[in-house]
């Protein structure tokens, strides 16, 4: 188990941005993949984003491609997810999580953040 935090959640204004930060401490494999999956209000866990650790590749939901970036620093074991043009729909508790597959499948999640709030509204 690797312990896994992530912060810059907060209120945004619809149209604005975040970035989130997701900071893994101790080993990333390079067959690693590291995402994002979000909880709404009433409704499941969803599975937003992801990128693999060792060659960059990336997948979105669809209702986010254009609008959210992830990206990966390796010298600081670090995970970003740049939000961009929010909606109000985004309102949600953002997860960060490593695993062995950038699939969205929460199943082979070995490690979970512990959340944090992303709020759209104005």
């Amino acid at each position: 188990q690797l312990p896994v935090v992530e912060s810059g959640g907060g209120l945004a204004q619809p149209g604005g941005s975040l970035t989130l930060s997701c900071v893994v401490s101790g080993r990333i494999y390079s067959s690693d993949a590291i995402s994002w999956f979000r909880q709404a209000p009433g409704k499941e866990r969803e599975f937003v984003a992801s990128t693999t650790w060792n060659d960059r590749r990336t997948y979105y939901v669809d209702s986010v491609k254009g609008r959210f970036t992830i990206s990966r620093d390796k010298d600081a074991n670090t995970v970003y997810l740049q939000m961009n043009n929010l909606k109000r729909e985004n309102t949600a508790v953002d997860y960060c999580a490593v695993g062995h597959y950038p699939n969205g499948d929460s199943r082979a999640i070995r490690s979970w953040a512990q959340g944090t709030q992303v709020t759209v509204s104005s």
